[in-house]
């Protein structure tokens, strides 16, 4: 049987659902939620507006907040799926449905501790655990999309350097906006801006 997230194949326990490593980072998906949340807020305002412009002539005036921060912060957002989550698998358990109390942050951090503490379960013995490890893991990326967004480079080429066994590196190097140099992630050589044009060329001839 395979893992229901990473689809690895299951040596440890065949009537698991997922993997070890698959239970243990939605264990901290889920730990990390409330922390999630709280730092949506700093984006509640949506970049580059300017209040003080006010409303044109014709012109549908903006959200006074960044729609899907809101929506992430919002009912049927994080506290939403987790609430669904936890009320389901309460009802897999034969337990008494939980009964959501407080704000939303604290019934986040309600819902993500009730999870939590039965994830070790969850992988082992739940047969929803992949779809629910899954949008724990899409949940989990919807925030950070926000709050860490992925710096965006440029594919350069790959590293020419020559390694111990006279063999090309050849790993992707990729160029981060506002650096002088490149430096590569596997072999550590470093490419100066004076070299760029001639790795680019080298990756055209070769794609």
């Amino acid at each position: 049987m395979n893992c229901l997230l990473c689809e690895c194949e299951l040596h440890c326990d065949a009537q698991a659902y997922l993997c070890p490593g698959c239970t243990r980072a939605t264990g901290e998906r889920l730990d990390r939620m409330p922390k999630l949340y709280a730092a949506l807020a700093a984006f509640l305002q949506p970049s580059g507006r300017r209040p003080e412009l006010g409303r044109t002539q014709g012109v549908e005036a903006p959200l006074p907040v960044a729609e899907p921060v809101l929506n992430l912060r919002g009912p049927g957002g994080i506290v939403g799926v987790l609430e669904d989550w936890r009320s389901a698998l309460h009802a897999d358990l034969g337990w008494s449905e939980p009964r959501p109390r407080g704000s939303i942050e604290e019934r986040i951090g309600a819902a993500a501790f009730g999870l939590h503490t039965n994830v070790l379960w969850i992988g082992s013995s739940w047969p929803m655990a992949g779809a629910f490890a899954e949008e724990i893991r899409g949940l989990a990326r919807s925030v950070l999309s926000v709050v860490n967004p992925p710096e965006r480079t440029i594919r350069l080429g790959n590293c020419t350097a020559t390694l111990e066994d006279d063999a090309a590196c050849g790993a992707v190097l990729r160029v981060p906006p506002g650096v002088a140099e490149v430096r590569c992630r596997w072999c550590g050589a470093v490419y100066p801006p004076s070299s760029w044009l001639e790795l680019a060329r080298a990756q055209e001839r070769t794609s």
